[in-house]
């Protein structure tokens, strides 16, 4: 029963990347990573990021393409008048894609060099993960930050990313540690859906717990409000 449950979740978190893909292919949106991010977004949160797609991004993609050659200040206009838990939300899905990516890329290569920490793969999925995710936050977050030279916007994109990443990855690799020690008696294999089910509801249990995180950074005015 879990297996099919699992299969279900990731095509409707395959499929809910695709439409947006698609959609976003479709209108030949300009706003550069978050092009990727939406995807990306789709992929764990299924249905939910889909609609969160159509609420906040997709209509933000339309702003960009569509505003007459004012469109600077008209856009900033339209931008304040976001509902600030949409911005909030938003940033999250920004932090989350870096993570999402790094355990995409991590969990293949922590079990195709069958690397152990203390005897376990889960703490060198921790640490791969970790690395990876950070270095990809990192370089989605430096687009969106302003600087004259690439070490003062590196500053800044580690300023800016670095403590919701943390607070995404502690719900992320609690949520794990309890796959690994408590709900299985033999932990699912990352061959198996099961295990990427659990790694879906992983990123959904890291953007919750990042979502606080991305409120301080973003009303103190450390991040960007997207």
């Amino acid at each position: 029963m879990l297996s099919n449950i699992s299969t279900v979740a990731l095509l409707l978190g395959g499929l809910s990347a695709v439409i947006i893909g698609v959609d976003i292919y479709r209108l030949r949106s300009t706003h550069g990573i978050m092009n990727i991010v939406w995807p990306i977004t789709g992929l764990y949160l299924g249905p939910i990021g889909l609609w969160a797609y159509w609420k906040m991004g997709r209509s933000e993609q339309h702003v960009h393409n569509h505003s007459p050659s004012h469109s600077h200040s008209h856009d900033h206009h339209e931008h304040n008048k976001k509902p600030f838990w949409q911005s909030v939300f938003t940033s999250t899905t920004h932090c989350a894609a870096g993570c999402a990516v790094g355990d995409l890329i991590g969990v293949p290569i922590v079990v195709g060099f069958g690397l152990t920490i203390i005897g376990s793969r889960l703490f060198a999925d921790y640490a791969v993960e970790f690395t990876l995710a950070y270095l990809f936050g990192l370089s989605f977050q430096l687009p969106m930050v302003t600087g004259t030279t690439l070490k003062e916007r590196l500053y800044h994109a580690i300023k800016a990313d670095t403590f919701s990443l943390v607070a995404y990855e502690v719900g992320m690799f609690t949520w794990m540690a309890l796959v690994h020690f408590v709900f299985f008696t033999h932990p699912p294999e990352p061959t198996t859906p099961t295990f990427w089910f659990m790694m879906q509801i992983a990123l959904i249990v890291g953007f919750i717990t990042s979502y606080p995180a991305n409120w301080w950074v973003v009303q103190k005015g450390i991040k960007h409000q997207m």
